[in-house]
C-alpha cells in the first residue's frame, strides 16, 4: 500500500518549476535542503533571498506525525482549535508506553492493560479527525514513518525529536512540539527560521567494523551537542551514495543529538532500493525521473564552502568504530583509545547490558550484521556474558527478521527480544539490578544517553555504539574489549577472536508482515466520540492559558537556578511519568524535578522565599501560584536540549512561571515556550547569570513595549536591600508576540476562530 500518493504526484508535479524559480531568485545553484525549503513555502512567506540564521519563514509541511506520549498534548490542543478534521495527512504511533520488563508478548499485554484509557482515547481521536492509527506493538514512529511515508524531496513535522530520521529517504525531517502539529494540522502556516546550512562532505568507502552510527558518533565529537542548532546538516559525496538507505537514516537520526534542525541525503539508487522492497515503486519511479531536483546541484558539492556554512570532511575508509559517553552523546572515543578511556575515567569495567534496536538502529542491515556476530559466537562456543536485548523498529522488521531466522541467532547466545516500541531507550524499562548504588555500565545502540535516561539511576554509565559494536562487547561484558583486535576464551578453554561483521541491505525474499498493525480513520467522523473518562488521572481536558501581564512581572520569585546541564528529561522526566502525558495537572508534578539547584547542588530541592523553608520545585511552584506570586527560571547552555516534549513549557506555564532565562537554548524548547504563551529570554551578559539569589525579589520590565529586537529588563531586588539590573534579548517575531499576548498560540488560532 502507498501511502498519500495523490499528494506525493502532485508534489513530483511541482517541483521542477518552484526549484527552477528559487534558483532564479536567489542567483545561484542550490543544495537539497534549500530545493527543499523554497518548494515548500507557504504562501504567507512569497519568494525572496531569505537570510540564513536571520529571517522567519512560513512553510506548508507535507505531513505530520505523532508518537502516543506527546500526541496526547498535542490532540486536546487540537480538539480546541475548532476543526473538523486535520488539513494534512497526520499519523499516530503507539510505541512510546510499553515498558521493556520480561520480553515482547508479555510486555505488549501489560501495555494494553495498563495503558487502555490512553490508547482508546488516541485511537478516537484519530478516528474523528482523519488521522491515521498505528495501534500498540506496530513499530517505532521514525521507522513505520521511513518503510511508508517518508519520500525524496519532502517536509514533514513530527512530535518527536528523532522525526529527522526520515532524512535518510531525502526529506527535511523537523522534530517539533505538540503546538506547531496544531498549527499544521490545523491548515496554519508553519514557523521556522530559516536554517543555517552545515555540509558534510563523506568520502572513501566503510569497511569492516565500521557502520553508519561511527558517521554520526564522529560528527557529534566534532560539533558537540549544541554545535549543530539552528542548521540543517547535509550529507553529500561518493561516501554517502556507498551507504545504504537505512544506513543513513540512522545518521540523520542522531543528528538530534547535535541539536540540528534536521540532517538530510540526496536521492540516490540506495533511496530507490529501499522505496521498491517497501512496496513503494511508483515512488520511486517518480524520483527517479526528477533525481536532479533531489540532490544539491553538483556546482554547491564540488565548491561546499562557497554554499553551505560550515562544511566537515570525513574518510569512512579510515573511519575507526566509535563508542560514545557516558552521560552525553558527543564525547567521543574511537575504538582504539576507549579502553585506554575506561581505566583512566574509572568507569565500571564490567559491562552489565547490551542493548541494540530502537528507532536510530533496528533496520534489517543492522540486525543481519548484529546476527553475523552472535552465529559467530555461538560455532565459536560464546555466550553472551552481559544481558543483552533486542528492540526490532516494526513489526514488519521483526516479522522479517523472524522469518529470517535472524532472532534465532540472538537468542542463541542469551538475546531476549523485546516488543516493537522504544522501551529502554526512553526509559521504559523496568531492569533488574541487585543494587542501585552500584555504579554501573551499560552500551547500546540508541541515541541519546543522559543522566538516568534509560534506567533513571544516576550511577549507571551509558555508553553508544553501533549495534554490531554493541553485540561484540555483549558477548565480551567487558568495556575494555576490542574486538577489532581482541580475544575472547570460549567455554572449552580456548582463545577466539570475532571476525568482522557481514551483512544484507535488504532481505533477499523481500520483507513481509501479516498485520502492520495501522488501522485507517473513518471516512466521516462527525460522528465519533472522543473517549476521556472525566475522572481519569491520566487524560484531561485543557483549559486556556491566561495571558500574562505586566504587573505580574513584578516582585516575582525564584523557582529554580539550574546548574549545568538541564536537558528536557530533567525538566519532564520520561519513564513512570508518561503515563501523566495527557493530564497536565498530574504531570506538573515533575517539573524541574531533575534539575540542579545552584545554590544547594541538589534536585528538587529548592528554597520558598516566602515561607523560608526548603521543598520540592513543583510544591514550591504551587505555593507561589496560589498566592498569586509569578515565578521566574533561570539556567545556563542549551537549556532544554535533547527530547521535543512541549511538557516541559507546558508545566511551568501552568504552575505559574512567566519567564524562563538563559545564557542559550535548544531550538525546540524555545520555540515550545512562546507556543505556550511564556518569555524565553537570553542573557545579553551570561555572567549576570551569577547575580541571581535565591531570595531574590526579581521584576521583569518592557514587557509591554515589547517589540523584535527590543530588549527587555530585569530587576534583582536582594533581600540585604541592594540591586542588580541588567538586560536580556529575546528572539521573538511580531506573530510571536501575539502568541504571548493572547497567552498561547493554541489561543491566537481560536480567537482567529471565533472561539475567544
Amino acid at each position: 500500500m502507498v501511502f498519500d500518493i495523490d499528494m506525493i504526484r502532485a508534489y513530483y508535479a511541482s517541483l521542477v518549476e518552484k526549484v527552477d524559480e528559487a534558483k532564479t531568485a536567489l542567483g545561484r545553484p542550490l543544495t537539497l535542503s534549500e530545493k527543499i525549503l523554497y518548494s515548500h513555502l507557504h504562501p504567507d512567506s512569497p519568494l525572496s533571498n531569505y537570510q540564513r540564521g536571520k529571517d522567519y519563514v512560513f512553510f506548508a509541511p507535507d505531513r505530520v506525525a505523532m508518537q502516543d506520549a506527546t500526541a496526547q498534548m498535542a490532540l486536546l490542543q487540537f480538539m480546541m482549535a475548532g476543526k473538523d478534521q486535520v488539513a494534512v495527512p497526520s499519523t499516530v504511533h503507539c510505541d512510546h508506553l510499553i515498558q521493556a520488563q520480561s520480553g515482547a508478548d508479555e510486555d505488549l499485554q501489560r501495555a494494553l492493560d495498563t495503558s487502555s484509557e490512553v490508547f482508546d482515547f488516541l485511537q478516537s481521536v484519530s478516528n474523528k479527525y482523519g488521522i491515521g492509527f498505528w495501534k500498540p506493538g506496530a513499530g517505532i514512529i521514525h521507522q513505520i514513518v521511513l518503510e511508508n511515508y517518508a519520500f525524496p524531496g519532502g517536509m514533514m513535522i513530527g512530535t518527536d525529536s528523532h522525526t529527522v530520521n526520515a532524512g535518510g529517504l531525502g526529506m527535511v525531517a523537523i522534530g517539533i512540539g505538540g503546538a506547531d502539529a496544531v498549527d499544521v494540522m490545523a491548515g496554519m502556516p508553519w514557523e521556522l527560521k530559516m536554517p543555517k546550512l552545515i555540509g558534510v562532505k563523506l568520502t572513501g568507502k566503510m569497511n569492516g567494523w565500521t557502520s553508519s552510527k561511527d558517521v554520526i558518533l564522529k560528527v557529534a565529537g566534532i560539533l558537540t551537542v549544541k554545535g549543530g542548532t539552528g542548521a540543517i546538516v547535509e550529507y553529500f559525496g561518493p561516501g554517502a551514495e556507498s551507504m545504504s538507505c537505512t544506513g543513513k537514516g540512522t545518521i540523520c537520526n542522531m543528528g538530534a543529538e547535535i541539536g540540528a534542525t534536521t540532517s538530510t541525503f540526496g536521492y540516490d539508487e540506495s533511496m530507490s532500493r529501499y522505496l521498491k522492497a517497501t512496496g513503494r515503486a511508483e515512488v520511486a519511479e517518480l524520483a527517479d525521473d526528477l533525481s536532479a531536483y533531489l540532490t544539491g546541484d553538483a556546482e554547491c558539492y564540488a565548491n561546499p564552502e562557497q554554499y553551505f556554512d560550515q562544511v566537515i570532511e570525513i574518510d569512512l575508509s579510515t573511519l575507526e568504530p566509535h563508542i560514545n559517553g557516558p552521560y552525553t552523546p558527543d564525547l567521543a572515543w574511537p575504538i582504539s583509545k576507549f579502553a585506554q578511556a575506561v581505566k583512566e575515567n574509572n568507569y565500571p569495567e564490567r559491562l552489565e547490558v547490551g542493548l541494540i534496536g530502537s528507532c536510530t538502529n533496528s533496520s534489517y542491515e543492522d540486525l543481519t550484521r548484529a546476527a553475523s556476530l552472535a552465529k559467530q559466537a555461538a560455532t565459536k562456543k560464546l555466550k553472551a556474558k552481559a544481558e543483552f536485548t533486542i528492540t526490532p523498529g516494526s513489526e514488519q522488521i521483526r516479522f522479517t527478521v523472524e522469518r529470517d531466522g535472524i532472532l534465532d541467532d540472538f537468542e542463541e547466545i542469551g538475546g531476549v527480544v523485546l516488543a516493537n516500541a522504544c522501551g529502554p531507550c526512553i526509559g521504559q524499562w523496568a531492569r533488574h539490578m541487585d543494587d542501585p548504588d552500584r555504579k554501573n555500565s551499560i552500551i547500546t545502540s540508541f541515541n541519546r544517553n543522559f543522566t538516568k535516561r534509560n534506567d533513571g539511576n544516576p550511577n549507571t554509565h551509558a555508553f553508544v555504539a553501533s549495534p554490531e559494536l554493541v553485540t561484540a562487547m555483549a558477548i565480551a561484558g567487558d568495556l575494555t574489549f576490542n574486538p577489532l583486535t581482541d580475544t575472547l576464551t570460549n567455554e572449552e578453554g580456548q582463545d577466539v577472536k570475532l571476525d568482522p561483521p557481514t551483512g544484507l541491505e535488504l532481505p533477499p525474499r523481500g520483507f513481509d508482515v501479516e498485520d502492520p498493525g495501522f488501522i485507517a480513520p473513518a471516512a466521516d467522523g462527525s460522528s465519533v466520540e472522543v473517549v476521556i473518562n472525566p475522572e481519569s488521572n491520566r487524560l484531561e481536558r485543557l483549559t486556556p492559558f491566561v495571558p500574562i501581564t505586566q504587573e505580574q512581572l513584578k516582585g516575582m520569585r525564584l523557582l529554580i537556578k539550574a546548574k549545568g546541564k538541564c536537558t528536557t528529561d530533567h525538566i519532564s522526566m520520561a519513564g513512570p511519568w508518561l503515563k501523566f502525558r495527557g493530564h497536565l495537572e498530574n504531570i506538573s508534578n515533575n517539573c524541574y524535578i531533575g534539575a540542579i539547584n545552584y545554590f544547594n547542588e541538589e534536585a528538587n530541592n529548592v528554597f520558598n522565599a516566602e515561607t523560608g523553608e526548603y521543598g520540592a520545585v513543583p510544591d514550591t511552584a504551587r505555593y507561589y501560584k496560589a498566592q498569586q506570586i509569578g515565578s521566574i527560571i533561570f539556567g545556563e547552555e542549551n537549556l532544554g536540549e535533547g527530547s521535543s516534549r512541549e511538557h516541559a513549557a507546558m508545566e511551568p506555564r501552568y504552575l505559574g512561571v512567566k519567564a524562563v532565562v538563559v545564557k542559550s537554548f535548544a531550538r525546540i524548547h524555545e520555540t515550545n515556550l512562546k507556543k505556550q504563551g511564556m518569555l524565553a529570554l537570553t542573557f545579553v551578559n551570561p555572567e549576570d547569570y551569577e547575580k541571581v539569589r535565591q531570595d531574590d525579589k526579581i521584576d521583569l520590565l518592557g514587557f509591554d513595549a515589547m517589540a523584535p529586537g527590543e530588549n527587555l529588563t530585569i530587576v534583582l531586588h536582594h533581600a540585604d536591600g541592594t540591586q542588580d539590573q541588567f538586560e536580556v534579548k529575546h528572539s521573538y517575531n511580531e506573530a510571536q508576540i501575539e502568541w504571548v499576548r493572547a497567552g498561547s498560540a493554541l489561543n491566537k488560532i481560536r480567537q482567529e476562530a471565533g472561539m475567544v
